[in-house]
């Protein structure tokens, strides 16, 4: 199989960077789904026909963020391959969002959700044979929290008030925490929290990132060659994984190859050509194209948004004004034509697909007059290029696009020409990957355009409270305190209304602004078979295989 670096690149089309949780894939769960949009080859992809193993399954993504440690990844192109490696205490179903047991056979939570007792299965090894017992639980949320800090900022998000784990004894680890932490037990399913060999954890977080780290996972990392390709061997003897998986032991193949290819036409090209088998990030335009080569397409409709993220601290977008002008000068139906079919217009911050969500169109809404009523009264006006001055200040605001992780400048594009009619002048920056974690926790940018996805409303908890990392700038308020309150909760029903009272806060200021419901649109060869995929929309490869 050639290198896919060779081959001719076509135009940059939208494949946005991914905040998983935090901006969560910088790093955000009711849950993603797989839509059941398959089209093309294959009507599905699962089956309850034994598989066939050995093979190579090949897989073109967009991005490398130059990491291989998942409890330091937020981005869904790197955390694809590296999900496969790590296994956690509980899984969710995507379906329904229950969490059922994986590496924990049974757990108790206690009635205040600060403790939370769980029972590990005997008998499972990491890669290196070494046990997968109480020790290695409570090792690694302590190095989470003190180790790596805020290099792992979904996991340290997650452990929000963590006190600390006792070893009851060897197959018993409860962990306590010193305030309620109800989302907890949905965050031990995620992949930040997968449980990795005292081994890995011993090295230094830099160390760990080049190299690799040592799991319990159905497949081990064979190499890792920065921003061309991961390479993962399946794990002989692997004999404990979910129990939503269907298909027991080890996997059908035998290896994964990930290949980094940004451009979303070259992804196309290297699947109608057969140069791989699988890619992620489809996009609208290149549908029937796959259709007609015979591909099988699958959508996935995700626990998230694709967002614009404040700066609150920067002088224009201190004034709430200019954020509602904004939030109204955006046509979300129209961006809506960029992304995967079945995609839909925001109308909040969570996606339908949440719990938690809260309809709040009222204030995301495509409303230009609005707009210019909300700017007139706020004393800017319109110079003769179009773009509002106040006190001889342009309204100019830069969006900053991850550009050296994924290209959205088409659909930042549209939205620079929707808000230009209301008089706000839009500069595009991209920004390279290695410096997005500088620019956040530095506040040297205006705005960023990402998507978030957690299916769990604490999400809003992690990106909003200003008691975290506040990456946002914004000031303290009662939402704080709505925020804190939602995730000490363990009545649902009081947990919804929570959130729905937080939602309303952010929206009604345009702390954040919402544009569409994140979906992602993968497609394959009709021979790839037994794929499914978790509530966070990272394929699941243990159960997948290629018919011959």
């Amino acid at each position: 199989m050639p290198a896919l670096s060779s081959l001719r690149r076509g135009p940059r089309r939208i494949s946005p960077f991914v905040l998983a949780a935090a901006l969560l894939a910088v790093p955000l769960s009711a849950c993603g789904s797989d839509d059941s949009g398959s089209t093309g080859g294959a009507a599905a992809t699962s089956s309850n026909a034994p598989g066939q193993s050995g093979g190579t399954l090949a897989i073109a993504v967009g991005t490398d963020v130059g990491c291989v440690d998942p409890q330091q990844v937020r981005s869904s192109d790197t955390l694809y391959s590296l999900r496969q490696t790590v296994d956690s205490l509980t899984d969710q179903n995507p379906t329904t969002g229950q969490i059922v047991p994986w590496l924990a056979r049974s757990w108790e939570v206690s009635a205040d959700a600060t403790t939370f007792t769980f029972h590990l299965r005997n008998g499972v090894t990491f890669s290196d044979g070494t046990p997968v017992d109480a020790r290695v639980v409570k090792d690694n949320f302590d190095g989470i929290t003190t180790k790596l800090g805020g290099l792992a900022s979904l996991g340290v998000n997650y452990l929000t008030g963590y006190a600390g784990t006792t070893v009851v004894d060897n197959l018993t680890a409860q962990v306590k925490f010193s305030r309620p932490n109800a989302a907890f037990l949905q965050a031990t399913s995620t992949p930040s929290l997968g449980l990795i060999a005292e081994a890995s954890l011993a090295k230094p977080p830099a160390q760990r990132c080049s190299g690799g780290i040592v799991g319990s996972g159905p497949f081990t990392l064979s190499s890792y060659r920065p921003n061309q390709s991961i390479t993962l061997a399946k794990r002989q003897g692997y004999d404990w994984g979910s129990s939503l998986w269907t298909k027991r032991g080890e996997a059908y193949l035998d290896k994964l190859l990930f290949q980094i290819v940004p451009e979303n036409g070259a992804r196309t090209g290297a699947l109608q050509s057969e140069q791989v088998n699988l890619i992620a990030n489809v996009i609208r335009s290149d549908e029937s194209g796959l259709k007609a080569a015979g591909k099988t397409l699958r959508t996935v409709t995700l626990s998230g948004t694709n967002a614009l993220w404040v700066n609150h601290a920067a002088p224009l977008l201190k004034d709430v004004k200019v954020r509602q002008a904004i939030m109204f000068g955006i046509d979300r139906k129209a961006v809506t034509g960029l992304f995967p079919s079945g995609t839909t217009p925001a109308t909040s911050i969570l996606s339908p697909k949440t719990p938690g969500y809260a309809d709040q169109s009222s204030f995301v809404a495509y409303d230009p007059a609005k707009a210019k009523s909300l700017l007139d009264a706020d004393g800017w006006r319109v110079g003769g290029d179009g773009i509002r001055t106040k006190d001889g200040v342009p309204l100019e605001i830069t969006i900053g696009n991850p550009g050296a992780i994924s290209s959205v400048d088409t659909e930042l594009e549209l939205i620079q020409q929707q808000l230009k009619d209301v008089g706000i002048r839009i500069k595009i920056k991209e920004i390279p990957v290695a410096d997005i974690n500088n620019i956040q926790q530095s506040g040297s940018y205006d705005i960023l355009i990402a998507n978030a996805q957690r299916p769990d409303p604490d999400i809003l908890r992690t990106q909003f409270s200003t008691k975290l990392n506040n990456t946002y700038r914004l000031s303290p308020s009662a939402l704080d305190t709505l925020l804190e309150q939602q995730a000490a909760t363990t009545d649902q029903v009081k947990r919804k209304e929570l959130a729905a009272e937080a939602q309303r806060l952010l929206l009604e200021n345009a702390d954040v602004i919402p544009i569409v419901n994140y979906v992602v649109e993968f497609a394959f060869s009709p021979k790839v078979r037994g794929l499914e995929f978790n509530p966070s929309g990272h394929p699941e490869l243990h159960g997948t295989w290629i018919s011959r």
